[in-house]
C-alpha cells in the first residue's frame, strides 16, 4: 500500500466550477481533486493541515475525472477565505 506522507499527496488540487464556486459562497464547501488511494480521514486530516481549519465533514465521489472530495469547514471558519489562500479568488 502506497503511503501518503504529505497534504499535497493526498489533495492534488482544487477542483473549481461555477458549481463548486456557488457551494463555497453558499454551503462552506470546497471541493479537491484528490489522490485515488486516500481515505476519507487521511482528507479530513490534510485539509486541516493546509488550511488551519476545523473539517466537520468530507463527501468522497468519483467520476470519469477521478476521485473527488467535497469538505465542509465549520461554520467558525470561512470557505472563502480558504479558496483565496488557495488561489482559486
Amino acid at each position: 500500500m502506497e503511503v501518503l506522507k504529505s497534504p499535497y499527496d493526498i489533495l492534488l488540487k482544487p477542483f473549481v466550477t461555477e458549481k463548486t464556486m456557488l457551494q463555497i459562497e453558499r454551503d462552506n464547501k470546497i471541493w479537491f481533486i484528490v489522490n485515488e488511494k486516500a481515505t476519507r480521514d487521511q482528507i479530513k486530516r490534510a485539509a486541516e493541515e493546509i488550511s488551519g481549519m476545523k473539517i466537520t465533514n468530507v463527501n468522497i465521489l468519483r467520476d470519469k475525472e477521478g476521485k473527488k472530495a467535497v469538505v465542509k469547514i465549520s461554520k467558525d471558519f470561512s470557505a472563502e477565505e480558504l479558496a483565496t489562500k488557495l488561489g482559486i479568488f
